[in-house]
């Protein structure tokens, strides 16, 4: 007869070892979340901020009634609706807002209208799929608004994006 020998099975970790193995890779997990999440956001930014030389002892002048106090603004622009590229039976309908550093003329934002237009047009659908998708399709209206306006465009906010 054949000699046939005993293998024990390999016995692994108990199963605590591998609990609180689990619960260290969480903790890490957690702990490394919490603190990349404060760097984006900037938690650890300085409490205040230094004053240059030149500024020392002067104190900040509230707006007055005469000086009209410049801000960002928010310029909704009309919807913007066409075919893609490909495929050529798909429709888009998209209503955007441009935040600006400050008043604009309505020149500019109709430009940047007309822009973004041409942009759409040359979209094809593998390129607006998933989140991805759509977070390329805003850096490019972004960026194409910065650059339409000299960069007084800093944001595009997309209100309705349907595809048909």
């Amino acid at each position: 007869m054949a000699n046939v020998e005993q293998v024990q099975p390999r016995k692994g970790p108990s199963l605590a070892i591998q609990a609180g193995m689990l619960l260290v890779v969480t903790a890490a997990a957690i702990g490394m979340g919490w603190m990349s999440g404060g760097y984006l956001k900037g938690v650890d930014a300085p409490a205040s901020v230094p004053v240059a030389p030149e500024n020392e002892g002067k104190t900040e002048q509230p707006a007055s009634a005469e000086q009209p106090s410049v801000g960002p603004t928010l310029v909704v622009l009309a919807p913007i609706t066409t075919n893609i590229a490909s495929p050529a039976d798909t429709w888009i309908r998209m209503e955007v807002s441009v935040v600006y550093d400050g008043p604009q003329p309505q020149a500019m934002s109709d430009d940047i209208h007309q822009d973004l237009l041409a942009l759409v047009r040359t979209l094809k659908m593998h390129q607006i799929e998933g989140a991805s998708g759509y977070q390329h399709l805003k850096a490019d209206l972004e960026e194409r608004a910065a650059i339409r306006s000299q960069g007084h465009a800093k944001q595009i906010l997309i209100r309705t994006l349907l595809l048909e």
